[in-house]
C-alpha cells in the first residue's frame, strides 16, 4: 500500500503555483486555495476510512465472514497509515515549500510547531511500542496455527486435541494483560507478563496449565518503568485546541489539523495492538465538529472507542478485529477439548470444523498482512524523524535571520 494517493500530483502543483506567484499578487488567495485543497484530501481519505465494506459470506459456512477492510482490522490499519503518510506529505507541501521561515516566529505558530513537534516525539515512542506489539500478535497467530494445523488432520483423536489444547492455552494466556507479576520488582525496566482472567471452562484451563507450568511469558518488552502508552496520547491531545477565528495567519488551521491526524491515528494503533499501560484510555478527544474534514474522525473516534469499553472490561490486549476473533475461536475450541470423547459425534465434528476454518481464515490474514503493517509502522516512524528534521531546519534559519548582527 504505497502511499501515493493525489499525494505527487498534489506536491507538483504546490510547487508549480509557489513558482508562479512568487512575484505576483494574488499569493494570499493561492495559499487560501492550497489550504482548502489541504482539508478536502483529508476528509476524502478519512471519509473512505469510515465507510465499512459490506461482510462477505464465508466460503466454509453459511455464515457472513467480516469483509477484509473491516474497521480495526489489520488492513484497515494499513489503510490508516497509508492515508496518515499522505496527509503528512501534503501537509509539509503547505507549510514549508516556498515559505518565508520568518512566519514561523509569528504568532501563533511560535506556539503551534513547538507543540507538534513536541507530539511527534512522542509518536515516535508510540511506533516502537507498536511495532514490538505487532511482533507479539505474531507470535500469537504462530500458536494458534499450531491448533489449526492439529484439528485439521482426520480423524481428530486425543494428541490432535492435546496438542490444539496446549497451544490455545498458552495463546488465551498471553492474549489477556496481567500487570500484578511487573513493575515491583528493583529492575528499571518494565517487562510484560501476560495472564488469563475470566470464567469458564478455558479459563480454569488455562490457570491450572499456568499454575503446573509457571508463570509463562510468551513475550517479553522492555521500556522504561514509567512509561505509558494512556499517558503519551493524554499528553498529545492535551492542548490541541483548534485555532480561534481571526488568527494572524492562516498555516494555524492545517497544522492543527495535522496535529488532530497525527493524535487520531496513534490512538487508534493504541487501542487496536497490545501496548504498555493502556488501562484508562480516553475513548475520545476534542474535534471540532463543525468541521466538514473532521466529520469522518468523529465518526471512526465513536466507533472505536465503543470497541475499546467493551473490550477494555475484559481486559483483552487490544481490539485488532483479528485478535478478537481469534480469541473468540480459541476459548469455544479449549471448551471444546476439555469435554472431548473419542469417537467425536458427527455434527459436532462440524461445529468444530466451522470454527477451525474461522482460525485458520484469521491465521491467513494475519499471515499476510503483520508484516506489511509492521514495515509500514516503521515507514511512519521515518516519515516522522525526516519531516521533523525539515522543520527544526526553518526554524534555525529562523533563528539567524532573528539575530541580531554583532558589531
Amino acid at each position: 500500500m504505497p502511499a501515493t494517493d493525489n499525494q505527487g500530483s498534489f506536491l507538483n502543483r504546490i510547487s508549480i503555483r509557489r513558482n508562479q506567484v512568487v512575484s505576483m499578487d494574488g499569493g494570499h488567495e493561492q495559499e487560501l486555495e492550497d489550504l482548502d485543497l489541504f482539508q478536502k484530501h483529508v476528509a476524502d481519505r478519512f471519509s473512505d476510512l469510515f465507510s465499512q465494506p459490506p461482510q462477505q459470506p464465508s466460503p466454509d459456512s453459511s455464515a457472513e465472514s467480516p469483509a477484509p477492510d473491516a474497521l480495526l482490522s489489520i488492513s484497515w490499519l494499513r489503510k490508516l497509515l497509508d492515508a496518515f503518510l499522505c496527509c503528512e506529505a501534503e501537509f509539509k507541501a503547505v507549510l514549508v515549500m516556498g515559505r518565508d521561515p520568518t512566519q514561523f516566529s509569528k504568532p501563533p505558530l511560535d506556539r503551534l510547531i513547538p507543540d507538534l513537534l513536541d507530539r511527534s516525539v512522542k509518536a515516535l515512542d508510540i511506533c516502537n511500542a507498536i511495532t514490538h506489539g505487532v511482533e507479539l500478535v505474531r507470535n500469537w497467530q504462530k500458536l494458534a496455527q499450531i491448533a489449526v494445523f492439529a484439528l485439521q488432520q482426520q480423524p481428530i483423536g486425543e494428541g490432535q486435541v492435546r496438542r490444539a489444547k496446549k497451544a490455545l492455552n498458552t495463546m488465551l494466556t498471553s492474549m489477556t494483560l496481567d500487570d500484578k507479576e511487573s513493575g515491583h520488582g528493583k529492575s528499571t525496566e518494565r517487562t510484560w507478563s501476560f495472564g488469563r482472567r475470566g470464567g469458564g471452562a478455558a479459563s480454569a484451563s488455562v490457570n491450572k496449565d499456568r499454575t503446573a507450568g509457571g508463570h509463562f511469558r510468551a513475550f517479553s518488552l522492555s521500556f522504561a518503568k514509567s512509561w505509558s502508552a494512556k499517558q503519551q496520547i493524554q499528553a498529545m491531545s492535551s492542548n490541541l485546541v483548534a485555532p480561534r477565528v481571526g488568527e494572524p495567519t492562516g498555516l494555524a488551521l492545517p497544522v492543527y489539523i495535522m496535529s488532530t491526524v497525527l493524535v487520531f491515528v496513534m490512538w487508534a494503533l493504541v487501542a487496536a495492538v497490545p501496548c504498555q499501560e493502556r488501562t484508562g484510555l480516553a475513548t475520545h478527544f476534542p474535534v471540532p465538529r463543525q468541521s466538514g474534514w473532521a466529520q469522518a474522525v468523529l465518526g471512526l473516534q465513536e466507533k472505536i472507542g465503543e470497541e475499546w469499553k467493551k473490550k477494555e472490561k475484559k481486559g483483552i490486549a487490544g481490539v485488532l478485529d483479528e485478535m478478537q476473533r481469534m480469541e473468540k475461536a480459541g476459548l469455544w475450541l479449549v471448551e471444546f477439548a476439555e469435554a472431548f470423547q473419542f469417537p467425536m459425534e458427527s455434527s459436532k465434528a462440524d461445529e468444530v470444523a466451522a470454527q477451525v476454518a474461522e482460525l485458520a481464515d484469521v491465521c491467513r490474514r494475519m499471515e499476510e498482512g503483520l508484516v506489511p503493517l509492521q514495515l509500514q509502522v516503521r515507514e511512519v516512524f521515518h516519515r516522522i524523524v525526516r519531516s521533523r528534521a525539515e522543520v527544526l531546519d526553518v526554524l534555525d534559519q529562523v533563528g539567524k535571520l532573528t539575530s541580531p548582527v554583532p558589531y
